[in-house]
């Protein structure tokens, strides 16, 4: 007696369904991910008063007076003296800290003046210190803003 086997078909795999959770992952990370920078100076801003920026030894403090006044290190400076101090610091080490601390009524213009002068002298961190008594009653946090 002879058995003929029956041949059976070849099993066809199907990948519709592979190719649909591989077309809804792509579209996934192309929908979360951000594809444009924000330009201009980007800081971190503290969410308490309890995130400051620690200060250093070798940090510039630069104090910012409402008469118009700029104070590196507790000494009066001009333009081109505060250049100056920019330049041999960022020479001597580009990752120091500028500090800022202007006086409430100081205008914005004459505070980002001073940290395009760091910049143009390759001081990339920059800091705008603030007071903590004064954050923690309007609710804005404390310490300083980074940039890195």
């Amino acid at each position: 007696m002879r058995f003929v086997a029956a041949r059976r078909p070849d099993p066809m795999i199907d990948v519709t369904p592979m190719i649909d959770v591989v077309f809804q992952l792509v579209l996934f990370f192309m929908v979360s991910t951000n594809f444009i920078q924000s330009p201009g100076i980007q800081v971190d801003l503290p969410r308490s008063s309890a995130q400051t920026v620690l200060s250093d030894d070798r940090d510039i403090n630069v104090w910012m007076t409402l008469d118009g006044a700029v104070f590196v290190d507790d000494q009066p400076v001009d333009t081109s003296t505060l250049i100056g101090i920019f330049r041999d610091r960022s020479r001597a080490d580009p990752n120091t800290l500028v500090v800022i601390k202007a006086d409430t009524g100081v205008s914005h213009g004459r505070v980002v003046a001073v940290m395009d002068q760091a910049r143009a002298q390759g001081l990339t961190r920059l800091a705008i210190a603030t007071d903590a008594d004064a954050d923690a009653d309007a609710g804005a946090g404390a310490g300083a803003e980074e940039e890195d």
